[in-house]
C-alpha cells in the first residue's frame, strides 16, 4: 500500500475539526397542507442525478406534487432545469433563497457530500420535510447534527439509499432476520473499485459556475474540472469514495439484514490503496472487515460482483439490483411478506417520502436510518487511514480509548460556514 500526500492531507485538517456542532432555529414550522393539495418541492442540485431522470424527471411525472424551485450553482444547470420544468419553477443559486419561499414545502438535496449538512439542517429550521441523496452526510458528526435537526423541528425525512424500497433487498433481508439461512456467519459487500486519474492542471473556472460556492465549507482550492461535479467522489473533502459511494447503499442492506440498522459495528479495520500518482484521493482498491453483534463478519470489498452475500449456517443469499439467489435455492420458496418478521414495504422511494409528508409518519429510510448506515462506511474510511484496527461504541459514537480516531468523526468548515 502507498500511502498519498492527499491521504496524510486528510488526517492533518481532520485532526483540527471541532467536535461540537449546533443545530439552527426558526421560528417557522412549516405550512398545513390540505387533503388534495399539491406538495410544493424545492430540488437543490440540479446536476446529473438531480437534473436528470432520477429525481426531477421522476418528480415532474408525479400528479401530487409541484417542483416549484430549483437550486444549482452551475448557471447551466439552473437553466437546464428550468426548461425541462417548462418555466413553472424559479431558479436559485442560492440554496437559502430557495429554502425561503414559502411555496416551497419539501426539498429533494442532490449536492456533494459535503453540502448535505448544511443544507438538510437549513431545510428543517426553514419548516421543509427533506429527501437526502446518500451518503447522508460527509462525517459521523454531522449525521448526529441532522437527525437532531429533523426530530427538533419535526420534519419527515427520507435518506436517498432507494434499495429499501426494492422488493428483492427487502426479500432479502426478510429471509436472513427469519432464520431461513440458519444462524448468520458472515456477510460480503462487493462495491467495485475507485477510478484512477492522471493528474490534470488547474484551469480557469467557467463562466457558469459559481467555483467558490461549489466548494463551500471546504477548503479553498483552484478549480480543476476533474473535482468538479461527478468527480467529487474522489477526493476526501467532498466525499468517501467508493465506501461512501456504493457502501451507502450495501452498507444499509447489511445493517438491514442483521437487524443493526440503529445501532452498527463493534469493530472494524482494513486495508487499502492509494496509488502515488493518482490525482483522485480515495483508495482505489480495499477490504474493509466489521465485526457486529453475535460474531458476524463482515467484509466490505472491492473485487467480485456487485452486490451483498448473507451466508449463514444453512445456506446463504445474494441479492443486487439485477438479481436474487440462493444455495439451497428452496430457500427463495418462502416469498416476502410470508414470513413472522415483516419489514417495511417501500416500492417507491419518492412516493413513499411523499406519502409520509401528508401522514406525518417515518419513511423506510429516515435520519437516522441514514446516518447510521453512514456512519458504519465513514468508520471504514477511518480505519483505512489509520491503518489500525478500530473499536467502537455505537451508542456513545465515539471510539474506544483512542481519542486520535475520535479527532476523525467530525471535519472544520471553511468560514464563514459552519454547523
Amino acid at each position: 500500500m502507498s500511502t498519498s500526500l492527499s491521504r496524510r492531507a486528510f488526517l492533518h485538517s481532520a485532526a483540527a475539526a471541532v467536535t461540537a456542532p449546533w443545530v439552527r432555529t426558526s421560528p417557522w414550522s412549516g405550512r398545513r397542507l390540505a387533503a388534495n393539495e399539491r406538495i410544493g418541492i424545492g430540488v437543490i442540485g440540479v446536476g446529473d442525478l438531480g437534473g436528470g431522470g432520477h429525481h426531477l424527471g421522476r418528480l415532474l411525472r408525479l400528479p401530487e406534487v409541484e417542483v416549484v424551485a430549483v437550486c444549482d450553482v452551475d448557471a447551466q444547470r439552473v437553466q437546464a432545469a428550468v426548461d425541462k420544468c417548462e418555466g413553472r419553477a424559479s431558479g436559485h443559486k442560492e440554496y437559502r433563497e430557495l429554502l425561503d419561499r414559502k411555496d416551497v414545502d419539501a426539498v429533494v438535496i442532490v449536492t456533494p457530500d459535503h453540502w448535505h449538512a448544511l443544507q438538510a439542517i437549513d431545510a428543517c429550521a426553514a419548516g421543509k420535510d427533506v429527501y437526502c441523496e446518500k451518503p447522508l452526510t460527509l462525517t459521523v458528526a454531522e449525521g448526529r447534527a441532522i437527525t437532531a435537526a429533523a426530530q427538533r423541528f419535526g420534519r419527515v425525512f427520507q435518506t436517498g439509499t432507494q434499495q429499501r424500497s426494492d422488493q428483492r433487498f427487502r426479500w432479502a433481508c426478510e429471509l436472513v432476520r427469519n432464520g431461513r439461512i440458519g444462524r448468520v456467519q458472515t456477510v460480503t459487500a462487493v462495491l467495485g473499485s475507485a477510478p484512477f486519474s492522471a493528474p490534470e492542471p488547474d484551469a480557469e473556472v467557467p463562466p457558469h459556475l459559481d467555483w467558490d460556492l461549489w466548494l463551500g465549507p471546504a477548503p479553498r482550492v483552484p478549480y480543476n474540472p476533474r473535482r468538479c461535479h461527478y468527480q467529487f467522489r474522489w477526493f476526501y473533502d467532498y466525499s468517501g469514495g467508493k465506501l461512501t459511494d456504493w457502501g451507502a447503499h450495501h452498507i444499509d442492506i447489511v445493517q438491514w439484514g442483521l437487524g443493526a440498522e440503529l445501532s452498527g459495528p463493534l469493530s472494524v479495520h482494513g486495508t487499502g490503496t492509494w496509488p502515488a500518482d493518482n490525482f483522485f484521493e480515495t483508495a482505489t482498491e480495499f477490504d474493509v472487515h466489521y465485526e457486529y453483534p453475535g460474531g458476524v463478519r463482515v467484509h466490505v470489498t472491492s473485487r467480485g460482483e456487485n452486490g451483498v452475500t448473507f451466508r449463514g449456517s444453512e445456506g446463504e443469499v445474494f441479492v443486487s439490483r439485477g438479481a436474487i439467489r440462493a444455495n439451497p435455492k428452496e430457500i427463495l420458496d418462502t416469498r416476502s411478506g410470508t414470513m413472522p418478521v415483516k419489514l417495511p414495504v417501500s416500492t417507491d422511494h419518492h412516493a413513499d417520502w411523499l406519502r409520509c409528508i401528508r401522514t406525518r409518519a417515518q419513511p423506510i429510510c429516515h435520519a437516522e436510518i441514514g446516518h447510521r448506515s453512514a456512519t458504519a462506511c465513514h468508520l471504514g474510511n477511518i480505519a483505512l487511514l489509520l491503518g489500525r484496527k478500530l473499536y467502537w461504541d455505537a451508542q456513545r459514537e465515539r471510539f474506544q480509548g483512542d481519542p486520535d480516531a475520535d479527532r476523525l468523526l467530525t471535519k472544520p468548515m471553511r468560514a464563514p460556514w459552519s454547523l
